[in-house]
């Protein structure tokens, strides 16, 4: 009962955040006007500006930001109790996470769709703008070379996937077609294409493929070139293509994946006695690092994810078809990625407890089963293990529905990777679109194409995916900082925002600028300590790299910091393109 209530409360108050908070955002702050003119039809080109109905982008959208983050966050997150994981991905989503998200994607539609490292130079200044590219590089360049890496071990992990999330591919682009070039009914072709994708998923249990060696390159190694291949295809095409299609039918089967969830969860609760296994506070986990301020970085997608400022600004500006419909896109995609969030949460500190089969084969149930997954940060913390509770957990609930747990298991792997897919194809777009920007204004043309611009973010994604061997693991290296990149940016991107709303809003940019700075204290106070971690360890590149990150966003912050506190100035709009 204990788990029923947690799931209603907070699904409803989801809705009442977004009715109440998201429209006065929406309405008072950012005051988004359907009369105004966005990117998509300003600068429309069938390529990457392209005007585009409500519930379409948002599944791109939600796809985009969703990925593998509010899964393996809150599935290691959960270590220090479910209190206090809960309360973060809950608040952090509401008042934290929705306004980064919201406000990104207003402030690149009111410049011109462009991403908000360029978005920097106008509002603070351009030396600060090669800082925040510098930053956002870092973070989409460990991105792309890690999430070829994670695809290719979840492949591993679960063969069963591997057929159908291919197989997506081709049904996406049939989509886009039917949609796009013949006018189709878009409710029609959606339901008919997920149809397939559930279909796919079945013979994909009949069917399971394991990669095996090729000219002497292991699984991993094999499966990141073939992913950074497919990434580069994806990334130049024109978004109504792939990209798009595919993350709005990826969208609708996470709908339906999340929709099975909730009902196993709630049927699970009231009939099969489901109750919370996991402590409701759990501090001094073994091995954990201090709960301040690191589940502020472990639990990022769910809360507040730095990433989702590149979606925002990055492709998801560039199809928004008018303002008001930012509210639904950016503030509402958030909240519901939170929920998925707490549906992972529930997972790992309750469904977990219907079952549990040791490697020995011993079944342990309830408080035994939890403790043995979770009795130390080490024996917790790696993909595989946190994925593995969040499909074990997730096959208990979807059992209770009369779904086969082979069947579940399947069901949880497929959209497991399809969503890290999902994160790769829409990182390269947006690291295409950064690196174009950056070149344009340098007035490097040859640097600034589609297609250099693309090359130049996957060849570099691959120098560091293959820096350490041919097994593709090299951005490992990189990965321990990852987390407090992914949430500096975000503070960055609120800092931005903030700033756009000192010039424009009154007092209303205390609801960005609060956010921001408990965002740049706790990132702060992470990459200190993890600075003492590398230097002790003797991971002195590590230590160099978290060393000049750390003083490249002081600086940023500083010089951003007077155009905060000075008189309230209004900045003239962009000029015409």
């Amino acid at each position: 009962m204990d788990t029923l209530l947690l799931i209603l409360v907070t699904f409803f108050g989801y809705l009442a955040a977004y009715h109440i908070y998201g429209r006065f955002l929406g309405g008072k702050v950012f005051r988004l006007d359907s009369r105004a003119l966005v990117p998509s039809k300003e600068l429309e080109d069938g390529l990457d500006f392209v005007p585009t109905r409500r519930g379409i982008i948002f599944g791109h959208h939600y796809a985009s930001i969703a990925g593998t983050g509010p899964i393996v966050g809150p599935a290691i997150g959960i270590i220090w109790g479910w209190v206090p994981a809960l309360l973060w991905v809950f608040l952090g989503a509401v008042i934290m996470g929705g306004v980064h998200d919201l406000g990104s994607l207003v402030v690149s539609l009111r410049n011109q769709g462009k991403t908000l490292t360029e978005i920097t130079a106008r509002y603070i200044n351009r030396r600060v703008r090669l800082i925040f590219f510098m930053i956002m590089f870092l973070g989409l360049w460990i991105v792309i070379a890690i999430f070829g890496l994670v695809i290719a071990l979840i492949f591993n992990i679960f063969p069963t996937a591997v057929l159908p999330v291919w197989l997506q591919i081709p049904i996406a682009v049939g989509t886009g077609w039917v949609i796009y070039r013949r006018s189709g009914n878009v409710t029609l072709s959606t339901a008919v294409a997920v149809g397939i994708m559930y279909l796919t998923i079945y013979l994909g249990t009949l069917l399971p493929f394991s990669m095996g060696e090729v000219a002497g390159l292991p699984p991993t190694g094999v499966w990141t070139i073939i992913l950074l291949i497919y990434a580069f295809v994806a990334s130049i095409l024109p978004v109504t293509v792939l990209l798009q299609p595919r993350d709005y039918i990826n969208a609708w089967q996470l709908f339906i994946s999340m929709g099975l969830l909730a009902a196993g969860a709630l049927l699970a609760s009231s009939t099969a006695g489901m109750e919370l296994v996991a402590p409701a506070f759990n501090p001094d986990a073994e091995g954990a690092p201090p709960i301040w301020p690191f589940l502020f970085i472990t639990i990022a997608c769910g809360a507040i994810s730095g990433f989702h400022c590149l979606v925002s600004s990055g492709t998801t500006s560039k199809q928004t078809a008018c303002e008001p419909d930012a509210l639904f896109i950016g503030y509402g995609s958030m909240l519901l990625e939170s929920c998925l969030a707490v549906l992972v949460l529930v997972a790992v500190a309750a469904g977990i407890g219907l079952g549990y089969t040791t490697p020995d084969g011993e079944v342990l149930k309830g408080v035994a089963a939890w403790r043995h997954h979770y009795h130390s940060w080490g024996a917790a913390g790696g993909l595989a293990a946190n994925i593995n509770a969040v499909v074990i957990g997730s096959a208990n609930m979807l059992s209770v529905l009369g779904i086969p747990k082979f069947l579940g298991v399947g069901i949880m792997g497929v959209f497991i990777v399809s969503f890290a897919g999902t994160t790769l194809d829409t990182a390269t777009r947006i690291q295409r679109y950064i690196i174009s920007e950056l070149f344009s204004d340098m007035k490097l043309t040859r640097l600034s194409g589609r297609y250099s611009a693309t090359a130049i973010a996957v060849v570099t994604a691959a120098l560091l995916a293959f820096a350490t061997g041919a097994d593709g693991n090299g951005a490992l290296t990189l990965w321990p900082m990852f987390g407090a990149v992914n949430q500096l940016l975000g503070a960055l991107a609120l800092l931005v925002v903030t700033i756009y709303l000192r010039e424009r809003s009154g007092w209303y940019y205390l609801l960005s600028g609060l956010p921001c700075l408990f965002m740049v204290v706790m990132t702060t106070w992470a990459m200190l300590l993890n600075e003492g971690i590398f230097i002790r360890e003797g991971q002195h590149l590590l230590a160099v790299i978290n060393a000049f990150t750390l003083f490249l966003a002081s600086w940023m912050v500083v010089e951003a910091a007077p155009r905060i506190f000075r008189s309230t100035e209004e900045v003239p709009e962009p000029a015409e393109a």
